[in-house]
C-alpha cells in the first residue's frame, strides 16, 4: 500500500471513529499509524498537499480530545514526534494549533502525572516549542506553565528533564510568559528549585536551569546577583563546560543558545570579555568543529558568529584562530604550513557542505569567514591569512556556480542565499589589492553573467508578482545577489579580461531595472546604497532604462501603497451609503432655488428694458408680464412649499438614518457583549463539563478503591481473629512448656540420684560375682547339675530372643508411626511449627520420663530381689549343709538379674 491510499485509509478511520467510539474503530486508526510509521515518508508531510493537511489536522483533533482512548492518543505522539524531527516539518506542526493540544493532553491527564502520554506530550512539546515562540494567549497554556511549574519543584522524577526544558523553550524571548510566571504564587520557591539545579550531576539539567533563569531573572535583583561580576566567571566556567563536554547536542545546543542570549547583554559581553580563560575556552570551542556532527557543528558556528557581533570579542576570536598562523616565515611553502587541523581549514571544509544539508552549516561558515576577513584585513594578522587564499578562492567559486535549474524554492532560497554570502567574502577580499588581484585571476565575467543570466530567467524580482512571504523573500536573496555581484563587477572590472565590456552591457539591460526599482524602494538601507552606486555608473550610459526604472519604481510604490490600503482601510460599506443621502437631497434643494431666482431675476431685467421702449399697448404688455408674475409667484410658493415638505422629510429621514446607526451601535455592542458571554459560558461550560467527567471518574474509582478496601478489610479482620486465636494457642503452649520444663529439671534431680544409686548396686553386684565365683570353685562336682540348668537357661534364652524381636517389630512400628507423626507435623502452617517443636521436645521428655519412671521400678524391683538375695545368701551360709537348695537359690537369682539388664 503507497502513501496516499494509506492516508486516506486513515481519514477514513478517523471520520469513523469520530461518529463511533469503538474499540475496533479506534485498532483501525492505531494499524494506518504503524503503516504510515513504518513509510518513514516524513517529507510528504512538510508539503501544501491537501490530503496531509487534512491527515495532520485530523490527528492534532483527536490528541486534544479528551474523550479518546490513551492508547490511540500515545501512538498519535509517537508519530507526530517522528514528523517532528525534521525541521520543515516541526515548522508545519505549529500551524494545526499543536502546542494547544498537547497542552490540553498534560492538562486533562495533570491528576495523574507518572502516566506515559504525559511523558511523551511533554517531550514532543519541548521539541515542537523549540526556537519558537508560543503565543501565551492560546488554550490551556497558563495551566501548562502551571503544572511545570508545580512539578519543577517536587522531588526529581523522569518528567523533571522535559519540564525544565519546555519551561526553558517557552520563557526564552516570551515576555508575556515571563510575566505570567512572575505574576505567579510561590515564585521564590521556584527560583530556589532552580538554582538548586545549578548544582545538579545532570549537565542537561544545569544548562536548563539556567536557561530559565536567566530568561526570567537577568535584569532583575535575583539575575543581578546571579550574573554579578563576583559568580559570572563561574557561570561563564560552567557554560563552556556545559558546551564543551556537554551529554549531546541537545545539551549543546541549549548552552548556545544561553551564551547568545547572555551577550545581547552590554554588562555580560564585558564581562565575558574580560574573563581570563575566554582563549582557552574559544580553542575548545574550536576544536569542536572538527567533528562530523553537522547539527552540533551547526551551534557552535552561530556561537561564533553572535561572538563577532561584538567588537571586543571579534577581535579576540580573530587572535585565536589565526594565533598559531602568526610564526609561519613568507619562505616556506604553502603545503608544508597548512595543518588539517587548523580552524581556517575546518570553516572551509564546512563552507562546502553538500547543498541538501538540513543545517545552516555552509552559510554560518561563510558568514563567520567574512566576520573574520572584515576584523583583520587591514591588521598584522593578514598576512597570516593569505597562504589560505588558494584553499578558499575554489570553495567560493563552487558556491557561485548554478548547475542544477530545476531546483525547488526551499532549495534554490538556500543556494541563493549561499552565493549572496560568498559574494559578501569576496567583496571584503577586495578591499585588499593583493587578494584583489587573485581573485582577478580565478574569478571569469563568464561567472558573473551566469548568475545574473539565471536571476533574470528564474526569479522575477517584481512585488507585486510576489504575494507569498516566502516568495518576497525569494526576491529580495534575488536582489541581494544581483546587486553583489554588480559590485564585485564594478571592482574587479579593469582586472579581469571582458568583465568591463559585460558589466556595461548588463547595465543596459531592461531585465536590471525590476532589480534596481526593489532596491531603491525598499527598506534595507544596505540594497539602497548598492543600488544608488550601481545607479550613478549606469545613469550616464546612453541606452540606460531610466524611464522603465522609474516606472518599476513607481509600480512597486504603488503595489505597496495599495497593499496598506487594503490592509489599513476597513471602513464599513453603511457608513458610505450614509454619508452619501444627506449631500446629494441638499444639493438637488439648493438647485431648484438657484433656478428660481436666476429666473426672477431675467424677468425684472426685462421689465426695465421693456420700459425704456416707448410702445402704445405699454399697458397690455404690462397686464401679460402681470399674469405671468402672478403665475410665477404662485408656482414659487408651492416650490417653496414642495421644499419645506422635502426638507422636513429629509430631517425626519436623518433623524431616523441616526437613530437606526445608534440602535445598530447598540444592537452590536450587545450582540459583541452576547457573543462573549457565550463563549465565556461555553468555555466555563465546557470546563465544567470536564470536572465533572474528572469527578465521574474519580468518583467510580473511589467506589472501586472502597470496595477493595472493605474486602481487604474483612480478610484483615479475619486474620485479626486467627491471629488472636493463635496468641491464646501460644500462651497455653508457653505455660505447658514451663510446666514441662519445670518437671524436667525435677527428673534430671531424680535421675542423678538413681544413678548413683545404680552405681552401688553395680559394686555390690561386682561383690556378688566375686562371691559367686568363688561358690563355683567350691561346687565343681555340681557341674553336671549345672548343665542341667544351662540347658534350662538356653531354653529361656530362646524365649527371651523371640521377645526381644517382637520388641523390634514394635519399635519399627513406633517408627515408621513416629515418621507419619512428623510428616503430619510439617503441613502445619509456618506460626505453628515452632510450637510443634516444643510440643515434641515436650513429648521426647515425656517419654523419657516415662522410660526413666519404669527404669526406677526395675530398679525398685531388683533392689528388693538382691535383699532377697542376701537374705537367700545369708540363710545359705548359716544352712552349709543344705548347698543344693542355695545352689538352686543361686541358679534362680541369676534369671531376674539376666532379665534386668535386659530391660536396661
Amino acid at each position: 500500500m503507497d502513501l496516499t491510499s494509506s492516508m486516506k485509509s486513515l481519514l477514513l478511520a478517523i471520520t469513523q471513529y469520530k461518529n463511533a467510539k469503538s474499540d475496533n474503530n479506534a485498532l483501525q486508526i492505531q494499524r494506518q499509524l504503524d503503516v504510515i510509521s513504518g513509510m518513514k515518508a516524513v517529507r510528504v508531510f512538510a508539503t501544501n498537499q491537501s490530503l496531509p493537511s487534512e491527515c495532520l489536522n485530523s490527528l492534532v483533533e483527536l490528541v486534544g480530545d479528551p474523550n479518546i482512548k490513551v492508547t490511540l492518543t500515545l501512538k498519535i505522539i509517537g508519530l507526530l514526534t517522528q514528523l517532528a524531527s525534521d525541521s520543515e516539518t516541526r515548522e508545519i506542526l505549529h500551524s494545526y494549533n499543536l502546542v494547544t493540544a498537547l497542552a490540553a493532553v498534560v492538562h486533562h491527564n495533570s491528576t495523574t502525572p507518572k502516566e506515559q502520554v504525559v511523558l511523551q506530550s511533554l517531550q514532543l512539546l519541548q521539541k515542537t516549542t523549540y526556537n519558537t515562540r508560543v503565543f501565551h494567549c492560546g488554550t490551556n497554556i497558563d495551566e501548562l506553565i502551571a503544572f511545570l511549574v508545580k512539578h519543577i519543584q517536587v522531588p526529581e522524577d523522569e518528567l523533571t528533564l522535559p519540564c525544565l526544558g519546555l519551561m526553558a523553550n517557552l520563557c526564552r524571548h516570551n515576555l508575556s510568559v515571563q510575566a505570567y510566571i512572575k505574576s505567579l504564587n510561590h515564585l521564590k520557591g521556584f527560583y530556589r528549585s532552580l538554582i538548586k539545579f545549578l548544582a545538579h550531576s545532570s549537565l542537561t539539567v544545569v544548562v536548563f536551569a539556567l536557561s530559565i533563569l536567566s530568561s526570567l531573572t537577568l535584569n532583575e535583583e535575583v539575575g543581578e546577583k546571579l550574573f554579578h561580576a563576583k559568580n559570572i566567571h563561574q557561570t561563564f566556567q560552567l557554560i563552556f563546560n556545559i558546551l564543551v563536554n556537554g551529554d549531546g547536542t541537545l545539551t549543546r545546543k541549549y548552552a548556545v543558545d544561553l551564551l547568545v542570549d547572555l551577550l545581547k547583554n552590554p554588562k555580560i559581553a564585558d564581562f565575558l570579555q574580560r574573563y581570563e580563560h575566554f582563549k582557552s575556552c574559544l580553542c575548545q570551542v574550536l576544536c569542536l568543529l572538527r567533528g562530523k556532527d553537522s547539527d552540533s557543528a551547526a551551534k557552535i558556528l552561530e556561537l561564533l558568529v553572535a561572538f563577532c557581533s561584538v567588537n571586543s570579542l571579534r577581535r579576540i576570536l580573530c587572535h585565536t584562530i589565526f594565533a598559531t598562523s602568526e610564526e609561519r616565515t613568507t619562505t616556506t611553502k604553502l603545503k608544508s604550513q597548512i595543518q588539517p587541523s587548523e580552524p581556517i581549514i575546518t570553516l572551509i571544509h564546512w563552507s562546502n557542505q553538500p547543498l541538501e544539508n538540513l543545517e545552516r552549516c555552509s552559510v554560518l561558515a561563510l558568514v563567520l569567514l567574512k566576520e573574520l576577513f572584515e576584523e583583520i584585513i587591514d591588521s598584522i594578522l593578514w598576512t597570516t591569512v593569505e597562504p589560505f587564499m588558494e584553499l578558499l578562492f575554489p570553495v567560493i567559486l563552487e558556491q557561485l556556480q548554478i548547475q542544477d535549474h530545476t531546483l525547488e524554492d526551499a532549495l534554490l532560497k538556500k543556494k541563493y542565499d549561499r552565493i549572496a554570502k560568498a559574494l559578501d567574502i569576496l567583496l571584503v577580499l577586495c578591499g585588499d589589492d593583493t587578494v584583489k588581484l587573485q581573485i582577478a585571476k580565478v574569478l571569469t565575467a563568464r561567472n558573473c553573467i551566469s548568475i545574473l543570466e539565471y536571476q533574470f530567467a528564474y526569479n522575477r524580482i517584481e512585488v507585486g508578482y510576489r504575494t507569498n512571504v516566502a516568495d518576497v523573500e525569494l526576491c529580495q536573496i534575488g536582489t541581494d545577489v544581483v546587486l553583489k555581484t554588480l559590485t564585485i563587477m564594478s571592482r574587479v572590472k579593469q582586472l579581469v579580461p571582458n568583465m568591463e565590456a559585460s558589466f556595461y552591457k548588463i547595465l543596459q539591460d531592461q531585465r536590471l531595472t525590476s532589480a534596481l526599482s526593489f532596491a531603491l524602494s525598499s527598506e534595507n538601507r544596505e540594497y539602497v546604497q548598492f543600488a544608488l552606486r550601481i545607479l550613478f555608473e549606469a545613469a550616464p550610459l546612453p541606452d540606460f532604462p531610466a524611464m522603465m526604472l522609474g516606472e518599476s519604481i513607481a509600480a512597486n510604490n504603488a503595489c505597496k501603497q495599495q497593499n496598506g490600503d487594503h490592509i489599513m482601510k476597513k471602513i464599513p460599506v453603511q457608513q458610505h451609503s450614509a454619508n452619501f443621502v444627506t449631500p446629494k437631497c441638499s444639493s438637488a434643494a439648493d438647485a431648484n432655488r438657484s433656478n428660481i431666482h436666476e429666473l426672477i431675476d431675467k424677468l425684472q431685467l426685462g421689465t426695465e428694458m421693456k420700459e425704456q421702449v416707448k410702445d402704445v399697448r405699454l399697458s397690455d404688455v404690462m397686464d401679460v408680464y402681470e399674469q405671468k408674475l402672478s403665475s410665477l409667484a404662485s408656482k414659487e410658493n408651492r416650490l417653496q412649499d414642495l421644499l419645506e415638505a422635502k426638507a422636513l422629510a429629509l430631517a425626519q429621514a436623518d433623524r431616523l438614518i441616526a437613530q437606526y446607526r445608534y440602535q445598530r451601535a447598540h444592537a452590536e455592542a450587545e450582540a459583541r457583549q452576547l457573543a462573549s458571554l457565550l463563549m465565556e459560558a461555553e468555555r466555563k461550560n465546557e470546563e465544567l463539563d470536564g470536572v465533572l467527567k474528572t469527578q465521574l471518574l474519580e468518583s467510580d474509582r473511589a467506589k472501586a478503591d472502597i470496595e477493595e478496601l472493605y474486602h481487604h478489610n474483612c480478610k484483615l479482620q479475619t486474620v485479626a481473629d486467627e491471629h488472636e486465636s493463635l496468641k491464646i494457642t501460644s500462651k497455653n503452649l508457653s505455660q505447658n512448656l514451663d510446666n514441662v520444663e519445670r518437671q524436667f529439671k525435677e527428673l534430671q534431680i531424680e535421675y542423678k540420684s538413681l544413678g548413683k544409686q545404680c552405681e552401688l548396686f553395680k559394686k555390690q553386684v561386682d561383690s556378688l560375682k566375686q562371691q559367686n565365683d568363688r561358690c563355683h570353685a567350691q561346687f565343681a562336682e555340681l557341674e553336671s547339675q549345672k548343665n542341667e540348668m544351662c540347658i534350662q537357661l538356653q531354653e529361656k534364652d530362646n524365649k527371651l530372643l523371640d521377645l526381644q524381636q517382637r520388641s523390634q517389630a514394635q519399635h519399627e512400628k513406633i517408627k515408621t508411626m513416629e515418621k507419619e507423626k512428623e510428616d503430619m507435623e510439617e503441613a502445619i502452617s509456618a506460626l505453628q511449627r515452632e510450637l510443634s517443636k516444643i510440643e515434641l521436645a515436650r513429648k521426647e521428655l515425656s517419654i523419657k520420663l516415662s522410660s526413666f519412671e519404669v527404669q526406677k521400678s526395675q530398679l525398685e524391683a531388683r533392689l528388693q530381689q538382691q535383699e532377697a538375695l542376701v537374705q537367700a545368701q545369708q540363710e545359705e551360709l548359716s544352712k552349709h549343709s543344705q548347698m543344693i537348695a542355695m545352689i538352686h537359690s543361686l541358679s534362680s537369682s541369676k534369671l531376674p538379674s539376666n532379665t534386668v539388664n535386659l530391660s536396661l
